[in-house]
């Protein structure tokens, strides 16, 4: 198995390329700074190229039988019009490029496994959500509409494309989990404006073990959520997150305006959620380690 990956030196991409390297793959990671790179799991190369641009990488690329796609600028800083710029090219340039890259394969098998994000479905209340929903209609989903549309071109090259709806990620090296833990180790955790927002989220060992579940099955393609199969209301995070760590849930919830005036728009997402549902891996047999909110922190805190 010979994999290349962009993204790979962020919080998911490094779980996922050392879980990758560790089971005897050859793993290739696209970064823009391959000389400043302190640690690099065996098994893992580096290759050096920006994935929002053209370049001598593509033909890097085009050497794997797999090729994943994590690239993404954060959406959790304040948006202004050239955050939103950034949240956009880094995900749309950089999954065109690939899918290019794919087309230079000719007809050898190729499988594509391109990142999204539940937010495609934008905000619904309290509706499950399964693969067959439309997307929304806010700037996240419009993002992730067009994001998808330039993985499945590669499919016109006969890649078998699978595009990875992630939830919220919970690991033990960053992520929301990070942003989190250090406020609820204090006693100072609570949840967001009414709380009774969805949270749909998954364990990172899941999502390795559900990346190795996508490669073997090849009878799987097209959008995939990444969730585990029992999505939490905000304040029933933050009261678990409180017992995992040990700490009295005493904190009133934060208060929906201050989240807006402190965080802009991003603030409204965070008020906002979706409830959505694994249905394509559960009914492919799939089976999550973590199926509760309560398991997932007692493991990771």
């Amino acid at each position: 198995m010979n994999v290349f990956m962009t993204g790979g030196t962020g919080f998911v991409g490094t779980t996922l390329s050392a879980a990758l390297a560790a089971k005897g793959g050859q793993v290739t990671v696209l970064t823009r700074s391959a000389g400043r790179e302190s640690s690099v799991p065996p098994g893992v190369t580096l290759v050096e190229g920006d994935p929002t641009e053209k370049g001598p990488w593509q033909e890097e690329a085009a050497g794997h039988d797999v090729i994943i796609n994590m690239a993404g600028a954060s959406i959790f800083n304040r948006w202004s019009r050239e955050t939103k710029k950034a949240i956009r090219d880094s995900r749309i340039l950089t999954t065109r490029h690939l899918a290019e890259a794919v087309s230079g394969r000719g007809d050898k098998q190729t499988l594509f496994l391109s990142t999204s994000a539940v937010g495609y479905y934008g905000f619904h209340g309290d509706e499950a959500l399964d693969e067959s929903g439309p997307p929304g209609d806010d700037f996240l989903a419009d993002v992730c509409m067009h994001w998808e549309a330039e993985a499945r071109t590669a499919s016109q090259s006969g890649a078998r494309v699978v595009i990875c709806r992630f939830g919220i990620v919970l690991g033990t090296r960053g992520g929301a989990l990070g942003e989190m833990l250090p406020l609820f180790r204090k006693g100072l955790g609570s949840p967001l404006g009414s709380g009774k927002q969805w949270v749909s989220w998954v364990h990172e060992r899941d999502l390795v073990n559900i990346y190795l579940h996508l490669m073997a099955r090849k009878d799987m393609a097209g959008p995939i959520n990444c969730t585990a199969p029992n999505p939490v209301r905000n304040r029933k995070l933050a009261e678990a997150l409180s017992r995992a760590v040990g700490k009295p849930f005493l904190m009133p919830a934060v208060p929906g305006f201050m989240l807006k005036l402190i965080k802009g728009e991003v603030g409204s997402i965070l008020l906002k959620g979706q409830k959505v549902l694994p249905e394509k891996l559960l009914g492919s047999g799939f089976r999550f380690e973590f199926t509760t909110i309560e398991d997932a922190l007692e493991d990771l805190v």
